[in-house]
């Protein structure tokens, strides 16, 4: 245990959040999600897995180390839901609630087609696996940097 870092964050998710660079992407993702498949083609190369949180929990534990990218448009990217593209379900309402809360106001939150997130996925730095049940659970986080003195 480390005073003022959560606890669900393991050595692993520490490590990985630590080695990104600006610009960088981590996708996190519901139990549903082909994690390892596409963790294969990553720079981490594995799933990192946050058991036990769901991605409300995750993403804000995540979210209070890692700054999202304000350089871009929308730093985080989020599946579709198959056929109602337009759809929100649980799990995007909840990111958008945490990440709005983490960067303190509104964060935008771009929507892909499921293959052209699978494909974006593949690009990114590592995917941490939770353990929600989803559905459509899946988010790219792109970080950002940090201010001298933050």
């Amino acid at each position: 245990m480390l005073r003022g870092i959560d606890p669900v964050l393991n050595a692993e998710v520490l490590s990985v959040l630590m080695a990104m660079g600006h610009g960088d992407e981590v996708l996190i993702c519901d139990v549903n999600h082909p994690a390892a498949s596409i963790a294969a083609h990553t720079v981490h190369g594995s799933v990192v897995h946050m058991t036990g949180c769901g991605i409300e929990r995750a993403t804000t534990a995540i979210l209070s180390l890692l700054p999202l990218d304000t350089f871009v448009d929308a730093p985080i990217r989020r599946m579709q839901v198959v056929g109602a593209p337009d759809r929100l379900v649980d799990a995007h309402q909840v990111m958008q609630r945490v990440a709005d809360r983490a960067a303190g106001g509104p964060v935008t939150v771009e929507a892909l087609a499921r293959f052209d997130f699978y494909e974006a996925a593949r690009g990114a730095y590592a995917v941490i696996r939770t353990s929600d049940p989803g559905p459509y659970g899946c988010f790219l986080l792109r970080k950002g940097t940090i201010e001298v003195g933050e």
